[in-house]
C-alpha cells in the first residue's frame, strides 16, 4: 500500500511537471523599426506589465535600423515578430509567398514617407529631384519605396544619385550640403533636425509621397509565416498584449516615457513626449482609425495599396489582401478605441 501511495504521488508529480513544461512560455524574438523611442512604448509596456507573460509569451525586443529591413529579417527567419512596413510585406508576399510575414495589427495608418530638402533648395516637386543626390540609410522605408514613387510621380528613378549613411548622420549631411535631399519618415527627420537645433518648420521642405498618389499604409506588427501557421493562439495572445500596451500608453503617455528610459536611460523626456504626441497625431489618429479602431485597416484601401506597389515594382504576382493582413486576431473594437479618438 505504501508503495502504491508513493507511486501515485510520484505519478502526480510527473504529471504536474509535464503540465508545467507544456505551459512554458513561447520564446519570441521581435525587431523594432528603429532605435528605442517613446512611440514604441506600447510594446515596452506589454512586456513590463506582464501582458506578454499572461499570454504565455517570452518576448525579447531588439532595436531596428529601418522599417523595411525589419520585414526582411522576419522573412529570413532571424526574427519571429517585427514592427515594420506593410509595403515591404507586400513585396515579399509577391516574390517569396512561402516565407512572407503577415501583418496582424496596423499602427501607422497614415503614410510617413517623405523626401526632405532645405527650404531654400528650390526642390518643390518630384521633377526637381532630377540630377540631385538623395541620402538615406540603405534599409529605410522611403528609400525602398522610391522606385514606386518615381513611377507614380512620372520621373526617372535613375535620374537621382543615392548616398547611404547611418541614420544618425542623415540630417547632418543635409544641413552640411553633402546631399541635396534626404529620404525617410516625416516624424523621424523632424525630430532628427530638432535634435540638431534646426527648426524643421521653417528650415526644411517636406515632399510627401502621399501628395503624389501614394496613399499607402505604413508600419504594423507582423509575425512570421511559421508562427502564424503553427501557433495561431499565440498570435492572438501577442496581439491582445500589444493592444493592451498601446491602450495603456495612449491613456497615460508618461508610461511610454518611463518604459523607454528603462531601455534608453539617456533619452530626453521632453523630446520623447513631443515625439510621442506628434507621431500619434500625424501617423495614427485618423478618421479611418477612429472608425475601425487601432490595429485594423480598410480592406479596399489595402487592395489599392497592393496594386500600387505591385505595379510600381513590376512584381510577379498580386497578393490577396488576406494574405498580407489578417484582422481575425484583433480584440473587439471597444477594446481598441484610444481615449483621444473616442
Amino acid at each position: 500500500m505504501i508503495a502504491r501511495t508513493a507511486f501515485a504521488a510520484l505519478a502526480g508529480l510527473t504529471l504536474m511537471a509535464s503540465a508545467a513544461q507544456a505551459e512554458d512560455p513561447l520564446k519570441l524574438d521581435m525587431i523594432l523599426n528603429w532605435k528605442y523611442q517613446s512611440v514604441q512604448g506600447g510594446f515596452f509596456v506589454a512586456k513590463d506589465a506582464g501582458y506578454f507573460a499572461d499570454a504565455g509569451l517570452d518576448v525579447t525586443m531588439d532595436q531596428g535600423s529601418g522599417s523595411a529591413g525589419a520585414i526582411t529579417k522576419v522573412a529570413s527567419g532571424a526574427y519571429d515578430v517585427a514592427f515594420g512596413d506593410i509595403n515591404a510585406v507586400i513585396r515579399v508576399a509577391a516574390e517569396q509567398p512561402d516565407v512572407a510575414p503577415v501583418c496582424v495589427y496596423m499602427i501607422y495608418n497614415t503614410p510617413p514617407f517623405v523626401i526632405v530638402s532645405k527650404s531654400d533648395s528650390g526642390i518643390e516637386t518630384p521633377a526637381d529631384l532630377m540630377g540631385k543626390t538623395i541620402g538615406a540609410p540603405a534599409s529605410d522605408g522611403s528609400y525602398k519605396l522610391f522606385p514606386a514613387f518615381s513611377k507614380i510621380a512620372g520621373i526617372d528613378e535613375n535620374g537621382v544619385t543615392w548616398s547611404h549613411m547611418d541614420a544618425n548622420l542623415r540630417e547632418q549631411m543635409l544641413m552640411r550640403g553633402e546631399v541635396d535631399a534626404i529620404a525617410g519618415f516625416n516624424t523621424t527627420i523632424w525630430f532628427g533636425a530638432k535634435r540638431m537645433g534646426v527648426d524643421p518648420e521653417t528650415e526644411l521642405s517636406f515632399m510627401s509621397f502621399a501628395d503624389f498618389g501614394m496613399d499607402l499604409y505604413s508600419n504594423c506588427v507582423v509575425v512570421s509565416r511559421k508562427l502564424y501557421t503553427e501557433h495561431p493562439e499565440k498570435v492572438a495572445g501577442l496581439v491582445e498584449a500589444i493592444n493592451k500596451g498601446f491602450m495603456d500608453v495612449l491613456a497615460d503617455p508618461e508610461l511610454a516615457i518611463t518604459a523607454l528610459q528603462k531601455r534608453a536611460p539617456l533619452a530626453k523626456a521632453d523630446i520623447e513626449r513631443d515625439r510621442f504626441a506628434t507621431v500619434f497625431d500625424l501617423l495614427v489618429f485618423s478618421d479611418e482609425m477612429a472608425e475601425l479602431g487601432l490595429g485594423d485597416l480598410d480592406t479596399e484601401r489595402l487592395e489599392r495599396s497592393i496594386g500600387i506597389v505591385v505595379d510600381a515594382y513590376g512584381l510577379p504576382a498580386t497578393p490577396e489582401a488576406g494574405y498580407v493582413f489578417d484582422g481575425s486576431f484583433l480584440p473587439p473594437l471597444e477594446e481598441r478605441t484610444p481615449p483621444q479618438s473616442s
